[in-house]
């Protein structure tokens, strides 16, 4: 059946698009029916509800699970297209102006000494003579100080000469059989054609780069566009979700409403992050151009400076010791929140507590270790810790709880405490790179949860 479908498939799809592997068709299949799962699921939930509110929470569903992450796939394929794109063009261009260069430093030397000089013959002829008997000077004073006598010093001269012609016949010999000895006319007419074909490659590469960057600029700016319509949906579904009567329906609704929330929440996250390295490169560059001024401005009295800067000696240490204090602040919590900064690997479920609890104005550690760790890390600092659910808690899974690694256990985020008393939570996982899952957990109490 698999085979069929990838054979249907291979008609559909254009012949330069590249081949559907047997492990992509399997997770296509696997999304699709989990999609269809969960629509079926919904509209379950949504029994008793008038048609024009159904179809405007199947929406926001379709937005937020399909759209949305469809689209966030294609910038983050067209923004990676984009730099590989950027990279060839850049190793493009310096190719060229290296055989620019080349060019520059031939027509400098044919300038001094003529187009028909032969490099590559001269340069083995002196590397023969240097490394085979040294400087003419050194070997004639070697021979008059080694001589015992008039007689000996002739012959050992006629000797020498002798070695000297053998040693520059070898060179002649070695020059001619070199395939790159050209002469400089045949050098510079093949760096030039080189210049000509590096020219084309270089244009072609940026051409590619500029419509690869111009497809993420689309691309980013459909997403945008999706979660602006998200957004809209979202407020429209909030003001009308007194008139869902059925726990099941409310349920539905939040769940979606919270999903919305948290693409929204992420979207601001990612353009502070990005605001953010942005002032930090900023800052950095106008730390090392005032650090340059003062070098440039100091040098010509570092006479001065070496002779009285003893003086000095041990001045501002004070403020070092002082450094991360805020690592203890206790903000409105009472008691120290361990603070200081995403210090969690990238896409684990530590990583994505810490943000989560962010977004939601609540205290987070961040020095907490691996999730099966974290109530006791927290209660060691003051956290509340128990074993009753709430929105916004951390909950904590130990090693092999509710399926988490049988090593380090899990962290999740609480979304919603359910009516019949399980919890919806927010996850990531390394495989996840970054993106988030959403998990219904049962026998909520059966886990710790850290509150503030």
């Amino acid at each position: 059946m698999l085979a069929v479908a990838a054979m249907a498939l291979s008609f559909l799809t254009p012949a330069k698009a590249e081949a559907v592997t047997y492990s992509q068709l399997l997770s296509a299949r696997s999304q699709a029916a989990a999609s269809k799962k969960r629509v079926a699921n919904l509209k379950s939930q949504l029994s008793g509800v008038s048609s024009s509110l159904q179809s405007q929470i199947l929406e926001l569903d379709d937005l937020t699970n399909n759209q949305i992450p469809a689209a966030q796939d294609a910038v983050d394929s067209a923004n990676s297209a984009s730099a590989d794109a950027d990279e060839a063009a850049e190793s493009a261009s310096q190719r060229l102006s290296a055989a620019q260069k080349d060019k520059a430093d031939l027509q400098k030397k044919i300038e001094e000494t003529g187009k028909d000089y032969d490099d590559a013959h001269a340069a083995v002829a002196e590397v023969a003579r240097t490394s085979l008997h040294g400087s003419q000077a050194s070997d004639t004073m070697s021979i008059v100080t080694g001589a015992q006598d008039a007689s000996d010093y002739v012959d050992s001269m006629q000797t020498s000469a002798a070695i000297s012609r053998s040693e520059a016949e070898t060179a002649n010999s070695a020059a001619e059989d070199l395939s790159t000895s050209k002469n400089r006319e045949q050098r510079l007419a093949a760096i030039e054609q080189e210049i000509k074909d590096l020219k084309a490659k270089a244009d072609s590469e940026a051409a590619t780069a500029k419509q690869a960057a111009a497809d993420a600029k689309e691309k980013a700016a459909h997403l945008q566009s999706l979660r602006e319509e998200g957004n809209s949906k979202r407020a429209a579904l909030e003001a009308k979700e007194s008139q869902l009567k059925t726990s099941a329906a409310k349920e539905a609704a939040e769940t979606l409403v919270i999903q919305s929330k948290v693409d929204s929440f992420n979207e601001q996250y990612a353009a502070q992050q990005a605001a953010a390295a942005k002032r930090a490169a900023a800052n950095a560059a106008k730390a090392q151009g005032t650090y340059k001024s003062y070098k440039k401005k100091t040098s010509s009295h570092s006479s001065h400076h070496s002779s009285s800067g003893s003086s000095h000696k041990g001045s501002g240490s004070s403020s070092s010791s002082s450094s991360g204090s805020g690592s203890v602040s206790s903000g409105t919590v009472g008691h120290p929140t361990g603070d200081v900064g995403n210090m969690y690997p990238f896409s684990q479920c530590t990583w994505w507590a810490y943000i989560r609890r962010h977004q939601l104005g609540l205290p987070v550690g961040s020095y907490f270790g691996n999730g099966g760790d974290w109530a006791s890390s927290a209660r060691a600092l003051g956290y509340k810790v128990n074993h009753t659910p709430s929105v916004g808690a951390i909950v904590s899974f130990a090693p092999g709880q509710n399926g988490s690694n049988a090593q380090y256990g899990h962290v999740a985020i609480v979304e919603r405490v359910n009516s019949d008393g399980s919890i919806y939570t927010s996850n990531c996982g390394a495989v996840m790179q970054g993106r988030i899952y959403y998990q219904t957990v049962y026998n909520a109490r059966a886990y710790w949860y850290i509150h503030s």
